[in-house]
């Protein structure tokens, strides 16, 4: 079975999904960093120079590419939700966890993150607000499983996941 993540940018998304995929014994994609090794450079660089419609187009084929995998855990970018092809292809193909974070617990964690092209502006916490408010519903639409990541430990959220899992119907094989 595959399980992607979805959420805010600083969400815990590639960190929840690494120790996941570890403790369900799969593999695990972070489809930015596949991504960029499609691109060649860095995301930030390539939202610079070509643009985030363009960046989206990119996007959307890998995250189409990486949810044809039947078995492992996939760590989505912050805004794959923003597609509706990307949000009825992760519900389609994958359990979705959305890895629910306020705006202030993110901005804690990302205020000194100079990697993510969103974020460069003057009020962070005010784009976090913003982003937030728009994307919540993309979130909420795509995903099976809401997971409150505020005061739990990533073990613990990792075994919050691993609890609603065991209570999917197995499928047959």
């Amino acid at each position: 079975m595959l399980c992607a993540l979805v959420g805010m940018p600083g969400s815990g998304k590639s960190t929840v999904g690494r120790m996941l995929a570890r403790r369900l014994g799969v593999s695990f994609v972070d489809s930015d960093q596949r991504i960029e090794q499609r691109l060649g450079c860095s995301i930030r660089e390539f939202f610079e120079r070509e643009g985030e419609a363009r960046f989206r187009d990119v996007e959307q084929d890998v995250i189409d590419e990486l949810a044809r995998v039947t078995d492992g855990v996939l760590a989505t970018g912050g805004g794959t939700v923003l597609r509706p092809a990307n949000r009825e292809c992760l519900r389609a193909r994958a359990t979705v966890f959305y890895l629910r974070a306020a705006p202030e617990g993110l901005y804690r964690r990302l205020r000194h993150d100079r990697n993510r092209p969103l974020l460069q502006v003057e009020d962070p916490l005010t784009r976090l607000k913003d982003l937030y408010a728009a994307r919540d519903g993309l979130y909420r639409e795509t995903a099976h499983y809401v997971i409150d990541t505020g005061r739990p430990s990533i073990p613990a959220l990792v075994q919050r996941i691993m609890g609603l899992l065991g209570r999917l119907p197995q499928s047959a094989s």
